[in-house]
């Protein structure tokens, strides 16, 4: 047989019907069902995003029109979740966006897309981790409780803290909360599903019923003076920065689209599904559309209760009911986000370390590390443990700045290249069997990329440079382990070889 070429043996792609043979054979426990799946989607929307990104992207970009960046946020999101839905009807199994791209577009392109749900997932989680360290700081100061601060931030941090207070800089710093959090969410994943999804589903009714406060209570403190202009007039900055108008609607759609990474992870869970086809395509879209509306609510609340230049671009939510005379509010606020962010580094988690199961599957990654499942548990347990380590080390020592909107750029090429494979999937395969279905392919699909490329090019430049930095050193591990040992690649020598 014919050898492939190095250009071939970048774009081999594995057969729809091997990843439908994967999932048939499974070795992880199915125990979720559709109302979990909603849960967990759920679960990895609502966190931290919903209680700080407000604050930021309302006063400095979108003003009093902030709940039009997030409907537009929300549609590009929508775009891409038909894609997910109807992907994971056809090949439910855990590799989600990494999967889809290789049964379509390529091995390198998976492997890119693979590498970059790196960030969305795992350095999302640990952003989430130093994020609750945050909040749960907050929590212990309004019951009184002081913390030394060399004990609540990394050393770099905790150096700057140290000079603003005109103090020594301390011989030791540790964000320890940062580091426990990471454990006690390593810990239950471990365990197992069930537990998993249990913890999840407790933790998200406590933060829905928060969010439902904050829209229910704060509509008796609007001022609708606080909504003219709701479109306020652009401005330009130093740095050539649009604020307000249109470009700054947009560009704080970018922002709060970090409130929305999430609902993908649902697709990393096919493998645990009870009936993964038609259930986690309903659990996408499910759990994105009760969000939107959600977050829709939150943001024209929030900038009708104060005036959107005198938002706190920190605590927005909290201290926007503290100004209108209901300081009580923020323990309730407070102690939902303490409790919300929680379930959102499990899910975080647990879609990275499925992710990386479905990689090492393929051979792309080390199987003995990344692909072995405990045989009681059931959960891919070293590559869970590794994942906890890095978590925890990175967020006790290093400071994570404006790690939110380079983690929305990787998820926003996951959402692209998930669209744009489901458009050639329908070319190249009509005769599979869908049980979800794009709704008017192809504009959807085709919408979908072009919308997900637009956003990512609303970023800030020295977000895209990192970005660009990121790519290429998940190329160099390409080229330098994955491409060698693929498992593609091992069958193609042999083949070539008879």
């Amino acid at each position: 047989m014919q050898k492939q070429t190095f250009w071939q043996s970048l774009f081999r792609t594995k057969p729809v019907e091997a990843y439908q043979r994967e999932a048939q054979q499974t070795v992880l426990r199915r125990a979720l069902g559709r109302w979990s799946l909603v849960s967990l989607g759920i679960g990895a929307i609502i966190g931290g995003g919903i209680f700080t990104l407000t604050g930021v992207a309302a006063k400095l970009y979108a003003g009093p029109a902030l709940a039009l960046s997030f409907v537009i946020a929300g549609i590009a999101c929508l775009l891409a979740a038909l894609a997910y839905a109807e992907f994971a009807s056809i090949v439910p199994v855990e590799g989600s966006a990494y999967a889809y791209s290789y049964a379509t577009v390529g091995e390198i392109i998976a492997w890119f897309i693979g590498w970059n749900l790196i960030l969305e997932y795992m350095m999302g989680a640990t952003t989430v981790a130093v994020a609750w360290s945050g909040y749960f700081e907050k929590l212990l100061h309004l019951f009184g409780i002081e913390v030394p601060y060399w004990l609540m931030n990394d050393p770099f941090t905790a150096k700057l803290k140290a000079k603003e207070m005109g103090l020594e800089p301390p011989a030791f710093s540790i964000n320890l909360p940062g580091f426990l959090i990471a454990w006690v969410v390593t810990s239950i994943l471990l365990r197992g599903i069930k537990e998993t999804a249990s913890t999840n589903n407790l933790i998200v009714f406590i933060k829905v019923g928060a969010v439902i406060f904050v829209i229910l209570a704060g509509l008796f403190f609007i001022n609708p003076d606080n909504w003219t202009p709701f479109i306020p007039a652009p401005e330009i900055d130093a740095k050539g920065n649009i604020h307000y108008g249109w470009s700054g609607i947009f560009t704080a759609a970018t922002i709060v689209f970090f409130a929305y990474i999430g609902f993908d992870a649902v697709s990393t869970q096919a493998g645990e599904a009870i009936n993964p086809r038609r259930d986690v395509p309903f659990a996408i879209v499910a759990s994105l559309l009760i969000t939107t509306i959600l977050y829709i609510g939150v943001s024209v609340v929030l900038t009708g209760m104060v005036p959107y230049k005198e938002l706190d671009e920190r605590a927005p939510v909290a201290s926007a009911f503290a100004g209108a005379g209901v300081g009580w509010a923020t323990y309730i606020i407070t102690f939902a986000a303490v409790a919300g962010l929680i379930s959102v580094m499990l899910v975080m988690l647990l879609g990275q370390t499925r992710i990386f199961l479905a990689m090492a599957k393929d051979g792309l990654l080390p199987e003995r590390i990344f692909g072995y499942v405990h045989p009681i548990y059931k959960t891919p347990f070293r590559s869970t443990l590794l994942v906890g380590v890095i978590m925890s080390l990175v967020a006790s020592f290093v400071p994570i700045v404006n790690v939110s909107e380079l983690t929305s750029l990787g998820t926003l090429l996951a959402f692209t290249l998930v669209s744009l494979s489901v458009f050639i999937l329908r070319l190249q395969r009509p005769d599979l069997e869908r049980p979800y279905k794009v709704p008017l392919w192809p504009l959807v699909s085709l919408g979908g990329v072009v919308v997900n490329i637009f956003l990512m090019s609303q970023a800030r430049k020295e977000n895209l440079r990192a970005f660009a930095l990121w790519g290429l050193i998940g190329l160099l591990v390409y080229f330098l382990y994955s491409r060698r040992q693929s498992k593609l690649n091992r069958q193609a020598e042999v083949l070539s070889d008879l």
